[in-house]
């Protein structure tokens, strides 16, 4: 088992944290029609939740977009998670871009329901990840 400094123990579990948090709000915006503010949020889960496992590694980027093709290249192609999570992050990249930034975008519920179940499983996945690293 690898060994970890403290301070990328503290970040993994800080963000991990912060991902759960995110999730909370995903679903209780969704729980009141928010949805466009509930992609923003379940994208924010995955995103936290990668730059968790990131943490590990002391990998980050300044760029989104950095921090999801370091993640796809050090836990996606090595098999330490399940490659359907690279399709996930994807698509909530997309959407959170279209709720965020697109004026006409009108984000579904059946979509937002969507992109909240993912942000779980992408979540549960890296959490127990971490655990079974920290362990």
């Amino acid at each position: 088992m690898p060994e970890y400094s403290q301070q990328q123990m503290d970040y993994a579990k800080y963000r991990l944290e912060r991902s759960q948090e995110d999730l909370q709000c995903a679903e209780k915006l969704f729980d009141d029609g928010h949805f466009r503010a509930a992609n923003n949020r379940a994208y924010y889960a995955i995103f936290h939740a990668i730059r968790a496992a990131l943490a590990l590694k002391s990998v980050d980027s300044s760029k989104h977009s950095g921090v999801i093709s370091e993640f796809r290249k050090l836990y996606i192609k090595s098999g330490s998670i399940p490659a359907e999570v690279s399709q996930m992050i994807g698509a909530a990249f997309t959407i959170r871009n279209a709720s965020d930034y697109d004026d006409m975008f009108i984000a579904s519920k059946d979509e937002t329901k969507e992109q909240i179940e993912n942000a779980k499983y992408v979540y549960e996945q890296i959490r127990v990840y971490i655990d079974n690293q920290l362990d």
